[in-house]
């Protein structure tokens, strides 16, 4: 109870100070008593009290079933003081034999599926611990771990389990703690065993050698583990990787020369019914060109059939393509960050996580050791005190009977100890026969023997080591074969680069791409016979039209002096408002689109920027595939690209925003790939308003309303480039623009 002087006083401390203390207290607790598994026996606090507490609720496999509820109450009770929901939820994942690689809990009722489908709730399910869970909670009242009092003093609970099974590797692990997590996939317990064997006899064992027994993960859905081995010898000498994991498939030959694709395992821990929404989403995005349809036909076990859109298409191609773009590939990250035996967390390389496993099992044995020891000194302390009495038994009954307390009568007559007297007077009379004292002196000569093979096994490292190898063997043998043990990823390799020519799957039909004036962009089928009736979003109005072909590749100048290439065929379709060219092409906010062309092989273009500078650059120097384009016009602060034209024609005419027209031969701008150009036209204010390509021979044509006029002298406006140029000739757009 705190002091009554001390109540209702305040305090005061630094905001900082508080902060960092309270901050420190709650990482600690996240750290060390929720998310990191401990090295040991690969569970987290959680996880440990509930096959405990399973434990003490003789749920062992061969016991009937009990309500999960049953189990998440006293767990929740006695040593988990959180919610009951997350205390099922990691009952529940325990359980699911999709979800561990070796369940630990097993489960009788809706424990959800792989679709994602959520479990039933804990009053409908039933559970009891599996032979694996048993294996890891042998010895546990044999002395083997050190226990701890409950957080309400009441009860108490291991600080860690014995630990038997290699659970940490073998289940693998999962946490996001503060400042660090943990990612451990599962493995396969026949493979850890043997290279857990293979470390105790050459104990300088390198990684590489540990992994010609344990080769890589195992996890419970299967799949094709698609990795180099040197990523994977990398990963597990730092404790620090990946691993890209591919589903299973295999082409399935139809009628007529047709075939589909039949996945029959998916990479860990993705959800089917989401893998085939994702497939789908992106058919219909056309982001899947040669895939045709997908179907869902499993039942207790997974067959996802992919058809082709085509028959001439390659089943490895089609699947690279699938691969590249949905979770049929993911990538499953190791990071063995774990709890140690002093409790700090540290990153482990894998002939670490070995040894220190080793190391947990050879104390167990110890301790477990001399456990039985103590108990085969206290119970041959007594069968020695019986066979004193089988050998004085007329006299030890005379003492019963005549003396008023004959235990320290019998003590002193045959110096029998304390605990051997109070036998004697506890016996019962059947046990005076003579069947009894054989077995008595058998049970002795046993115990005898016993207590000498122990004796030298504590004596003897070498021999307790060969004891934790049969052990481990047996592990090995019990667990690591069948259903349950046989290897389910397959090991394959490194995937080879293949290339995907989209272009030649895509189907060509004609579109016309629409763009607004505040960036947005779409694709509609065919062409747009009233562009007037067009919908925009409030505000927004139609900047241009432009039709091409679903393979066509567009161009897009932004006023950055950046070109990026868009392909038709991805861009949105619908009648909806499409979506910010931003998104497809890296843009800032301040930017916006200059010019949107189909670029046409072989010619030159005019670029220029608002100062009144350009240069001619070749279409294929306008291809930029990255998302983040190429810098083609290199721009002064305040200046934007201005116009991107094709140079059809032998004179350039350039009218600036002062409405002064310059006309100069095309061989006067030098070709770049890329630059801040030469000046085209020198203006004392504003900037460049257009500028034209044009054959000097046919004139030079501008649009005025619905006609088009053409000036076909234009003597008076030739001159040098770089010069101010002088007014237009009457007629002139007063934009002023050639249209």
């Amino acid at each position: 109870m705190p002091d009554d002087d001390l109540i209702g006083t305040i305090q005061e401390t630094h905001l900082k100070d508080a902060l960092s203390e309270r901050y420190l207290a709650y990482a600690l607790s996240t750290i060390m008593s929720r998310s990191l598994p401990d090295v040991r026996d690969g569970l987290k606090p959680v996880h440990r009290r509930l096959i405990y507490a399973m434990h003490q609720l003789r749920l062992d496999p061969t016991a009937g079933f009990k309500k999960c509820a049953r189990v998440v109450g006293d767990v929740m009770g006695k040593y988990h003081p959180h919610g009951d929901a997350s205390i099922y939820d990691a009952m529940v994942r325990m359980a699911q034999d999709f979800a561990a690689r070796y369940p630990l809990v097993e489960g009788q009722g809706n424990f959800g599926n792989i679709d994602g489908d959520n479990p039933a709730a804990m009053r409908y399910t039933e559970a009891r611990l599996t032979e694996v869970a048993q294996a890891m909670l042998a010895g546990i009242d044999e002395d083997a771990v050190d226990f701890r009092p409950t957080y309400d003093g009441e009860e108490s609970e291991p600080i860690v389990l014995p630990g038997a099974f290699p659970n940490l590797l073998a289940n693998g692990a999962a946490g996001i703690a503060v400042g660090m997590a943990t990612s451990i996939p599962p493995h396969n317990a026949g493979e850890i065993c043997a290279a857990a064997i293979h470390l105790i006899q050459n104990p300088q064992a390198t990684t590489a050698d540990l992994l010609k027994h344990m080769p890589g993960p195992d996890f419970p859905t299967g799949g094709v583990l698609a990795e180099d081995q040197a990523a994977i010898l990398a990963a597990y000498e730092t404790g620090r990787g990946g691993f890209r994991v591919r589903a299973k498939w295999e082409v399935e030959k139809g009628k007529h020369g047709t075939w589909a694709i039949v996945v029959t395992q998916i990479p860990y821990q993705v959800q089917k019914s989401k893998l085939i929404e994702q497939v789908a989403q992106l058919m219909e995005e056309k982001k899947l060109p040669l895939l045709g349809d997908i179907r869902d036909e499993s039942s207790d076990t997974i067959r996802l059939v992919l058809e082709p859109k085509t028959r001439g298409a390659e089943p490895e191609v089609l699947m690279e393509t699938v691969f590249r773009a949905t979770a049929l590939e993911s990538r499953f990250p190791l990071n063995m960050n774990v709890l140690d035996k002093t409790r700090t967390p540290r990153v482990m390389a894998l002939p670490e996580v070995l040894r220190c496993w080793l190391d947990h099992r050879h104390e167990v044995l110890v301790r477990r050791s001399n456990h039985r020891l103590a108990a085969i000194d206290k119970r041959i302390e007594v069968l020695e005190g019986y066979l004193i009495v089988y050998l004085n038994l007329d006299e030890v009954i005379r003492i019963i009977r005549e003396e008023e307390q004959p235990k320290p009568r019998l003590m002193a007559r045959f110096e029998l100890t304390d605990v051997q007297a109070e036998a004697v007077l506890n016996m019962r009379l059947r046990s005076l026969r003579k069947l009894e004292e054989m077995e008595i002196r058998k049970e002795h000569k046993n115990l005898s023997k016993e207590r000498k093979d122990l004796h030298a096994l504590l004596k003897d490292e070498k021999l307790r080591w060969t004891r934790i190898t049969e052990e481990i063997d047996g592990i090995r043998k019990k667990f690591g074969s069948g259903p349950l043990g046989d290897r389910r990823t397959e090991l394959g390799v490194a995937p080879s680069a293949v290339e995907v020519n989209f272009e030649a799957y895509i189907e060509r039909e004609p579109i016309t791409v629409i763009l607004s004036e505040k960036g947005w962009i779409r694709a509609v089928r065919g062409g747009v016979a009233e562009p007037g009736e067009l919908k925009f979003k409030e505000g927004d109005k139609l900047k241009l039209l432009l039709p091409c072909q679903t393979t066509d590749r567009l161009t897009l100048l932004a006023t950055n002096g950046k070109a990026f290439t868009l392909k038709a065929g991805e861009l949105p379709r619908g009648r909806g408002d499409g979506q910010p060219v931003r998104l497809l092409a890296e843009m800032a906010n301040e930017d916006d689109v200059t010019a949107l062309f189909l670029v046409t092989e072989g010619i030159r273009y005019l670029i220029a920027s608002t100062a009144g500078r350009g240069f001619v650059v070749p279409a294929a120097e306008l291809g930029a595939e990255r998302r983040t384009g190429k810098q083609v016009l290199n721009l002064k602060p305040g200046e934007e690209a201005a116009l991107c034209i094709p140079c059809d024609g032998d004179h350039v005419a350039v009218i600036g925003e002062n409405r002064k027209l310059l006309v100069f031969p095309l061989d006067q701008v030098p070709e770049l790939s890329r630059g801040s150009g030469v000046i085209l036209q020198r203006y004392k204010d504003g900037g460049l308003a257009d500028a034209k390509v044009f054959r000097l021979a046919d004139g030079l044509s501008w649009k005025l309303g619905d006609r088009v006029r053409t000036e076909t002298d234009v003597r008076p406006w030739l001159a040098e480039r770089g010069t101010a140029g002088r007014l237009p000739p009457n007629g002139f757009p007063k934009t002023p623009r050639f249209g």
